[in-house]
């Protein structure tokens, strides 16, 4: 989407105060709904730059990590069987404002890493199962509700870590 507004900048379509206006709502933006107005004046239906992907996200025998820029469908799956698989949500654009996260783990581990502000609900089944969810309580925020079966393996939803300053560099902003 950077690249079309990069575009309509070079030829015109939009003035550079627009262009700094949609970039940053582009990066700003937590749901499809927020980006779709950023260029439907630029580009025609089918030209448009988002699509969902809503392929599952599988791994057997091994590990699977999707992060980056992508849209998280409404609903969609993920799989691990014998496997680690990492969603990474922090640059993700949810279609919705209320996304279900279907999950199937056996012997395995499902990471979700969410940004601040996004709600999480786990009423997934577990057998011999741990579910753990770190992610501070939102009440207005968007919300992934993770349902499913967890069989001998475990769902953990968490937000990224904050930057930790190194001992040295604490001791001496504190003047020891």
């Amino acid at each position: 989407m950077a690249a079309v507004l990069g575009d309509a900048l070079a030829d015109g379509r939009l003035t550079p105060e627009e262009h700094e206006e949609r970039i940053t709502a582009l990066y700003r933006a937590r749901t499809l709904g927020e980006l779709s107005v950023l260029t439907v004046d630029l580009l025609p239906p089918e030209a448009q730059p988002l699509r969902t992907d809503v392929r599952p996200v599988t791994a057997f025998f091994g590990s699977q990590v999707h992060a980056g820029r992508w849209v998280v469908p409404t609903r969609f799956s993920a799989t691990a069987i014998c496997a680690n698989v990492t969603l990474d949500l922090r640059e993700a654009v949810l279609q919705s404002n209320h996304v279900t996260l279907q999950v199937t783990v056996m012997a395995g581990t499902l990471t979700l890493i969410v940004p601040e502000g996004v709600r999480i609900l786990m009423p997934a089944s577990g057998v011999m199962a741990s579910k753990k969810n770190q992610v501070p309580p939102s009440p207005d925020g968007p919300v992934i509700e993770i349902t499913g079966l967890v069989t001998m393996g475990g769902v953990v939803a968490k937000s990224p870590k904050r930057p930790r300053r190194p001992w040295f560099r604490r001791r001496t902003a504190n003047g020891g």
